[in-house]
């Protein structure tokens, strides 16, 4: 997996719980490409029609808070979603996002300057944040966490760990 991502940035505000995300009436579904068809529909149901594939989210605090169910992460990667940008994000919401290799990087100054519907970049390798002229360096995540997101996430990292 790469550690760079680029695409057009969407922004949502803050306290953006997983209910919004995925609505609780598609938790019975199982295929991640189903749930990704209801992504961020609680809130802009609009949205599935214009996310494309290595989108980025530019959110406010605490997005992700709520319930701990990983459907969310699941909906937003099926979505297209590559990266999010945020001010804060809930901590488990976090940890199931780098479980499953969706990179969060919290940088409150890029996650409220991006600007909707242009092209972002971020790269893990340096924690960057870019879009045009404007660079942001977000705060630093641990090399087994960029581990894990490079690998995909949690079971695809443990199975390289089993298999050196």
């Amino acid at each position: 997996m790469s550690l760079t991502f680029q695409g057009r940035v969407h922004r949502f505000g803050d306290e953006v719980n997983t209910d919004v995300i995925l609505p609780g009436r598609y938790l019975a579904l199982r295929k991640p490409e189903e749930l990704g068809k209801h992504c961020m529909e609680g809130i802009d149901p609009d949205f599935i029609h214009r996310v494309q594939p290595g989108d980025i989210l530019a959110v406010g605090r605490n997005f992700g808070c709520g319930s701990s169910r990983e459907h969310a992460v699941i909906a937003l990667k099926a979505a297209g979603v590559s990266a999010i940008v945020a001010v804060s994000a809930a901590r488990i919401f976090f940890r199931n996002a780098v479980n499953l290799g969706l990179p969060v990087i919290l940088c409150p100054e890029a996650a409220t300057s991006l600007r909707e519907g242009e092209e972002a970049r971020v790269a893990l390798e340096d924690m960057s944040v870019t879009q045009g002229d404007a660079a942001w360096r977000g705060l630093a995540l641990g090399d087994e966490v960029r581990a894990i997101l490079a690998a995909g996430g949690l079971v695809p990292r443990v199975r390289q760990a089993l298999a050196a």
